[in-house]
Formats: structure tokens, sequence, C-alpha cells
């Protein structure tokens, strides 16, 4: 198990709070079944299915069958479809129901132009389809639909996100642990998909003016004013929450060839390449004012992959625009903890012009841990739009700086209250049970019971246990192993921003029963913008000073090496180093995204375990206690649009396509500070997802670098191995620690995802929903000859075993390369690799192939 890549933020919350939901799930009203017209027998897609007098409702899937959970004592639904007679059934409350239903034909509403036949279905072909062909005249014209075809736009935009519990039940809300609690359910909704009862407990709301420009392209969003419920810090990062959620909610844009998601990637229904994915069907022809409208039904062709079905309803007005249209997902799809899915689009005509603009934007989804019962989450996301102006050039200054920025507060400007100026400024108005979250967060809060729970969770998922000014952790250091200390114990912790806003302190001890030595670290920053140390834009200076051991060329991502779980390694592990760093750095972060870290490291390294450092002075063996270095560095780094949830420890990135860029330079200085060596060390990192539709997507890494100067081995770029059984990401998962050492390389990783592209298509295997990933990392590289010992012998010789062997070689011959194909998505939450190494296979205690896992929590 590797928990560098279990999202300790976010995602655990999520999976923390459905897995405990889960088992709390009781006996509702359910019906399922199957809709079907009374004369052929053959199934209805998207027939609506409501609840009399209520806004409840659902509709059946491509197959024609739908699944509905109802709370309260509900008796009747009625099944509506175009062109057949509406037909109203008798339901149980508080019983799970099979009801299938057949439809009658609606004499007075059948059109002309449509003949039914019965008999057998015809094979489904492209060729000669008219919905294919009114489809591909939708592709054809979509340029000239989207609104970035026109030269300037301006609009204002309203958004709303919010959360809550869903499936809530009387037996869920009278548990003994909401007791105190039960002010929050006084005002549940019951308007989400399939009519189940939610209990709000997030939303945000955001309004913005927005401008674009064609030519140069230029888009503009300035945030006029934001209102969100405000979590305490201490348990959840904020601004990380709200980035997550929005990365998960993002605007559904009909016209984009592939529309993301929940993370993931969907095939737009007028992609250029959907006929091939997608099957369509002419189902209706619509009136709706003076506009004649196509109503195309959609589904997949293969059921578990990423892609929608639903409805479209197309202008026949010779534009084939869109005019509405509901997005949802099939039941098998290849997604998980999603147990319904909707989104609707609708756009309205600009008079002017005659065009189609997006008007209203929804996307509802329910998650759980369990697809069919348990209390869960449900998220919902409404857009709207207002105010359209085309061809009005705004002036150039309003595109300068940022994409998008903040405005001066309009709350402030207006002289109205908070809340009146939502009340007058929200596209829509919040239902009663929206409205009494923001107060209900509050109170909650303040209450001790709930804040004794959340520093629970905290200390479960984050590692920290908080004393107010104070907090202990990370728990999974407490204890670990390795082959020099032996027996470890650690205990530390650091300062919160109860003690301090400007200054923040960070300490650990820690003992070895075996080498029966203490370690410790301790750490002073001074925040510069009197912000917390740990939140965007950091800006910060800081000292510190450690004694600690560390396996030689180990940078680890996402986890401190003294974790418990990396305690269990293959092969043999014991050349280690004694280091003593002291050091300053200075950090500096922009709302850009781009940071400066400027520092200055003192390092002395001594060998430990097996490792020794050895020269020749006078033709004989002089063995080298320690070796110091002084260094000067500055690290550039610009990630354009990124997005990340900040962790108790580290920043837990949500993956975009934009490329984030890191440059470094250090710089040796011999006589500063006992600085023993003159070298410069440069390194260039680029990092990008590449996102390729229904093929998935794939994570690529590009690295550099080059050493300046004479430098022992020890000082070379150390390339990062991986001795656990855990598969890394950024490590070379078959390489031996400290087995290659370069003074120039380059690197290439590439790891790819199917998303279950082929597996989806393999009867059966495909209902395990399993995911395909292939791998590959090549590393090239060597030394020059004034870095090589065998030319150089007063420079550190290269270690060797017990026996004598050399362990520790260069790439002067061919690069590095080993691969993998895994099974991702095992139980929803494993990733297995089979590895192999190709070359370097005479090197001593190497393996040729391995077997490496990795938790991966993913939607």
């Amino acid at each position: 198990m590797n928990i560098n890549n279990i999202y300790i933020g976010i995602r655990y919350g999520l999976v923390g709070v459905l897995t405990f939901l889960s088992f709390l799930s009781v006996a509702q009203t359910v019906v399922r079944g199957v809709v079907t017209d009374a004369k052929t027998k053959e199934t209805l897609p998207y027939v609506s299915i409501t609840i009399p007098g209520t806004s409840l409702g659902i509709s059946t899937d491509a197959d024609g069958k739908y699944s509905m959970k109802i709370g309260g004592g509900y008796n009747k639904i009625t099944f509506t479809y175009v062109g057949y007679n509406s037909l109203t059934k008798v339901i149980i409350p508080g019983r799970e129901q099979t009801l299938n239903v057949q439809l009658q034909v609606s004499n007075s509403r059948m059109l002309n132009e449509v003949v039914v036949k019965s008999g057998r279905r015809k094979k489904y072909r492209n060729k000669g389809n008219p919905a294919v062909e009114l489809i591909e005249r939708v592709i054809a014209n979509k340029s000239k639909n989207r609104l970035e075809s026109y030269p300037y736009i301006e609009y204002e935009k309203y958004e709303k996100l919010s959360f809550a519990l869903s499936d809530i039940t009387d037996k869920f809300r009278n548990k003994r642990v909401f007791r105190n609690y039960q002010f929050l359910f006084k005002n549940q909704d019951s308007t989400a998909i399939g009519g189940t009862t939610i209990l709000p407990v997030y939303m945000e709301e955001t309004l913005s003016k927005n401008y674009y420009r064609k030519n140069p392209e230029e888009n503009k969003s300035v945030i006029l004013a934001k209102n969100k419920v405000d979590f305490d810090p201490k348990y959840i990062d904020q601004q990380g929450v709200s980035a997550y959620l929005n990365r998960m909610y993002q605007d559904i844009d009909i016209y984009d060839n592939n529309i993301t998601v929940i993370s993931n990637q969907f095939l737009s229904p007028i992609a250029n390449s959907a006929p091939t994915f997608y099957l369509y069907f002419i189902t209706d022809t619509v009136t709706r004012g003076n506009d004649k409208l196509v109503e195309l039904s959609f589904a997949p062709r293969n059921k578990g992959d990423m892609l929608f079905q639903g409805k479209l309803y197309i202008t026949m007005d010779g534009s084939y625009a869109v005019d509405n249209a509901y997005l949802t997902v099939h039941k098998d799809i290849n997604l998980n903890f999603v147990r319904q899915f909707e989104s609707r689009l609708e756009f309205e005509k600009n008079q002017e012009d005659g065009r189609y603009h997006l008007s209203k934007s929804t996307l509802n989804i329910n998650f759980g841990i369990s697809k069919n019962k348990g209390t869960g989450v449900f998220g919902e996301r409404t857009v709207s739009f207002k105010d359209y102006k085309t061809n009005v050039p705004a002036p150039d200054s309003i595109y300068n700086g940022p994409a998008v920025i903040v405005a001066q507060n309009e709350v402030s400007k207006s002289n109205l209250s908070k809340e009146q100026f939502w009340q007058q400024k929200r596209h829509e108005q919040l239902s009663s049970s929206e409205r009494g979250v923001y107060r209900n967060i509050d109170s909650l809060q303040n209450m001790k019971s709930f804040r004794q729970t959340m520093e629970l969770v905290t200390f479960l998922f984050a590692g920290y246990k908080s004393f107010g000014p104070f907090e202990v952790g990370p728990a999974n250091t407490f204890y670990s192993f390795n082959p020099v200390e032996g027996f470890r114990l650690r205990l530390g912790g650091r300062t919160t921003p109860e003690l301090s806003k400007r200054y923040y302190f960070e300490t650990y001890g820690a003992y070895g029963f075996k080498d029966e030595k203490w370690k410790y670290f301790g750490s002073a920053t001074y925040s510069i913008n009197n912000k917390s140390i740990y939140a965007f834009p950091q800006h910060y200076l800081r000292t510190s000073f450690q004694r600690d051991t560390k396996i030689p060329g180990q940078e680890l991502q996402f986890v401190q090496e003294d974790n418990f779980l990396l305690s269990f390694k293959r092969g043999e592990n014991d050349r280690w180093l004694y280091n003593d760093l002291w050091r300053i750095d200075y950090v500096h972060e922009f709302e850009n995204h781009f940071s400066y870290n400027v520092g200055f490291k003192k390092w002395k390294q001594t060998p430990a375990g097996s490792l020794r450092y050895n020269n020749v002075q006078n033709n004989e063996l002089h063995r080298v206690e320690n070796i110091n270095t002084s260094e000067l560095s500055l690290e550039l780094r610009y990630a354009p649009n990124e997005k990340f949830y900040q962790g108790k420890i580290y920043r837990i990135p949500v993956y975009g396509p934009d490329p984030v860029f890191t440059l470094r330079y250090t710089q040796g200085i011999k006589g500063l500070f006992d600085g023993e060596y003159n070298y410069g060390n440069l390194t260039g990192n680029i990092q990008k997802r590449f996102y390729l539709s229904q093929l998935g997507y794939t994570d690529m890494t590009v690295e550099g670098g080059y050493i300046f100067g004479q430098a022992p081995f020890a000082l070379l770029a150390i390339h990062r191995a991986n001795q656990t059984y855990a598969y890394q990401l950024n490590s070379y998962n078959l390489m031996n620690f400290l087995e290659f050492v370069s003074d120039h390389y380059a690197s290439l990783n590439i790891d790819h995802s199917f998303n279950g592209f082929f597996l989806n298509k393999i009867p059966l295997l495909k209902k395990l929903k399993l995911r395909e990933v292939v791998t590959f990392k090549g590393l090239y590289g060597g030394i020059r000859s004034e870095n090589d010992p065998l030319v150089h012998p007063e420079l550190l010789a290269f270690p060797v075993n017990s026996e004598g062997v050399r362990t520790t070689y260069t790439l002067e011959k061919q690069p590095y390369i080993e691969g993998s194909v895994g099974l991702a998505n095992i139980f929803k939450l494993f990733r297995v690799d089979l590895v192999k190494r190709f070359n370097y296979l005479e090197n001593p205690e190497v393996s040729e192939w391995g077997v490496r896992a990795r938790v991966k929590f993913d939607f």
C-alpha cells in the first residue's frame, strides 16, 4: 500500500462520510420496472416519471428501465412520454416493488411523418440513418453556433454549488448520534434526483461578469461577489475544498468535443467522433413557440464507456443548434461511487440574430459507497447566464492581468446587507433548506460535540491531534523501523494559528533502539503576509535544523521517509546517511501560481550502515568520516491554473490539463561555513496530463539535469529508486537505492490510464469495472571524466557490498528502461502493476520482474 497517492483531504473525508453513512440505510419506498410500448412491446427510453403534485421525478434509461426511491407517504406515480397517453399508477408506501408499465400511443398527438412498425428491430447502422444524418449536420454547424464565433461577448454569470447528505430517512435522523443536531433536519429538501430527500451541508455562490474577445483570444472573469459556508480552517482547507468541488463540477459545454465531469472526460454527443461511439434515434418532433425542434435520443454503444445518454432538442431553422439537452449516464458505466447523474442545459434564442445562447445549466450527482442503498452525498451545481451583449467591444484594459480577478466587493458598494444583496442579485431564489445552510453550519461549528468529532476525524485521516495552539503528529511516523536504526519511535508536532498568525514552530524527536542515537528537528517560520504558512499564496521566511537519517537520493513526494508503511523494503537496504542540515528559506508565491524559493543550506552527511566514504590519498585507501557542503539555491515554479487541496503536510494536486514547470539551480561554495566543494547543479522538470478522450489520459514528466564542476558521487544526481513494494509514480520501481548516479541526465516518465476502454468491452470481465494502465520510464545519463573516481581516485569511490562487489554505477552504455502493465480500480481502490526491468540486469541484487501495488481513490 502506498499512502503517497491517497488523497488525504476532501477525498478522504468523502470516503469516510460515505462509508459511515452506508451502514445507516433503512427501507424506503422503492419502485422499479420497465416501461414499454403497449402495441410493439418495445422499451421506451427517457420516459418522465413523477410524483403527482410535487417536483420529484426521474426518467427511464436507454433500455426503458427505471428505479426510484421515494421518501414520505406518496402512493401514486405518473408516467409521461411525448406521443403517448399519460398513465398514473398506485404504489404501496414503504415497500420495494416492481411496476412494469405499458403506455398507449396518443392518436391525437401522433406525427404524420412517423410510421410505427412492429416486428424484429433492424440492426442499427450509421449509413442511411436519418438520426445520424441529423447529428452530422449539428456537428458541421458547431463552430457557428458556439459563443466563441462572436468577435466579442459579455454576460453576467451566477453559480451555485451545494452539497448535501442524501437519502435521509426518519430512522437515520432519529439515531442517537444525531440527538444534539436535530435543528439540521428541520428544512430538508426532497427535490433531488429520483426524489431522494437531502440535507444541505455546504454551499457557495459566485456572481461574476465575463468577457470574451476572439482576436487576440482572451477570456476574462471578474468576480463581483462570493458567498459560501465557512468551515474552521483547523479541520478543512476551505479554499482547497472549493477548488476540488469546482473541478468535479465544471461547466458543461455541449459544443466541446470532450466534457470534463467528476475528474473524468466524457465524449460529447455532438463531438466530431461521436457517431463512432453513440447510437442515435429520432424519437419525436416538438413545437416550442414558433420554433420546430427534433427530439434526438442518444445512448452509448458500449454501456461501460465514459459516455452520456439522454436527449437533444435540435432546431430545424437551418442552424441545427441545440435548444435543450438532457444528459445522464448508464447504470453500467465504469464510474465509481456515482448512484445517479443528471445534467440539463437550457438555451434561449437571441432576438437580434436568432442564435441560441446557454441560459441555464444544472448538474446533479448523487454519490454513495453502495450503488443502491445507504445514505450518500448529493451535489448540485446550477449556473445561469443573463444580460448577454454580443459584438460590443470592451476596453483593452479589461483583459489585462490574470484571467480571473476579484473586483472590489459589490456587497459593500451596494449599501445593502449581505443577505439583501444576494436576494437581489441571485438569478433564482434559494429553497428553504438552502437558505438555512449558512446559519446551520455556523451553529454546528459552535457545538463542542461537533468540534470533538472533527478533531477525531482530522487525527484519523490527516494524522494530527490538536491541542489548541499546538497539534501533535503526524501519527503515521510515530513508529517505524529500518536496518540502521532498528525500532524507531518519534514524537513531534507544530504550532497552529491559534498561537500566532505570524510565527510558526515545528519540532520532533526520534530515537533508534539499534543505533542508540537521538534524532531531532526544529524550525521557526515567520509569515510575511500574516496568513497561515500552509495557505495559498505562501510568503514566509523559515529557518530550521535537522539531525536525522536518510536514504541517499530519496526525495519522496506526499510522504515522509519514516512512515511506517515504507518500512517494508525488499533486498539489501542498509546504505544510509546521518544528516545534519541547517537551512534558511525564503518562499514567495503569487496569485498567478508563479513562485520562487531562495535558500541556503549547510549540510554535513555521515555514512551509516554499510555505506562507506573512501578515497585514495598517497596511494593508500583513506576513509572519509563525513563531507560538508554549503549551498545557495534558487527554485522557480510556474503552475498555471493549478488546483490543489492543502492537507496537513502536503498539497495534494487536482490534476488539470495545464503543465507545471520547475527550474532549480544550486551552487556549492567551497570555504563558506566549512564547505568543501565548488559545484553547480541545474535541474528542470515539466509535468503535464494529456487527455485523450475515450482512450483515457496520460501523465508525462520530462526532467533533465546538469552538474557543473567537480564533485564526489554523493553530490551528483542519485536517481530515485524504490525498494518498497508500493508502486511509486516518480521513482524507478525496480532500481535499487544508490544504484545509478549521473552528473548529466535526461528522463521521460509516461503513465497512461485507458480508463477501462478495452476491458469494458469484454463480456463478464466488464462487470468488474477494472481499468488498464501502462507505464514507461526511461533514464539516460552519465558522468564526465572529471567526476569519475576511476579517473580521479581522490574522489569518493563508488560503494561496494560486503563481498567487495561494486553496487553503484553510471549510465554510460545505454539508458535505464523499465515499464509496466497493470490493473487499476480493483475494489474501486487498488492498482496493481507487473513491472519489468529491461536492462542492466547483470548488476547485483536486481530483479527483472516485480509486482507493485498502490492505493488510488478515484471516480
